[in-house]
């Protein structure tokens, strides 16, 4: 795998972790939906998951990442349709598909 590719995979887990980070334990969605400035650190990392994935897509389509175009629409989703944005959207994607990711991440940079 090449070197480019393996930092970028690394730049997805720090996102990923940093978005656990920022929840904590707790992990309430009403604090989420307060937390304007908790809102935004997350979305901000969601844009670097997605602009990762969409550079490691460019250098080696063969890479193995579940859901890869969905993450990166969603990142386009986040950057353009600000205004649209969703929290319960944001919510079921740290809920349901960053654990996931997180895995898959964390394979690839082993290899």
């Amino acid at each position: 795998m090449k070197l480019e590719i393996k930092k970028y995979l690394y730049d997805i887990k720090e996102s990923v972790d940093s978005i656990y980070e920022y929840l904590g334990d707790k992990r309430d969605f009403f604090e989420y939906q307060q937390n304007k400035l908790l809102r935004r650190g997350i979305e901000r990392e969601l844009e670097i998951i997605g602009e990762a994935i969409n550079r490691i897509l460019k250098l080696d389509s063969t890479i193995q990442i579940d859901n890869a175009r969905a993450i990166v629409d969603t990142r386009n989703w986040v950057i353009h349709g600000y205004d649209k944005v969703d929290d319960v959207v944001i919510w079921g994607i740290i809920s349901n598909h960053l654990p996931k990711l997180k895995i898959e991440i964390e394979k690839l940079l082993e290899e």
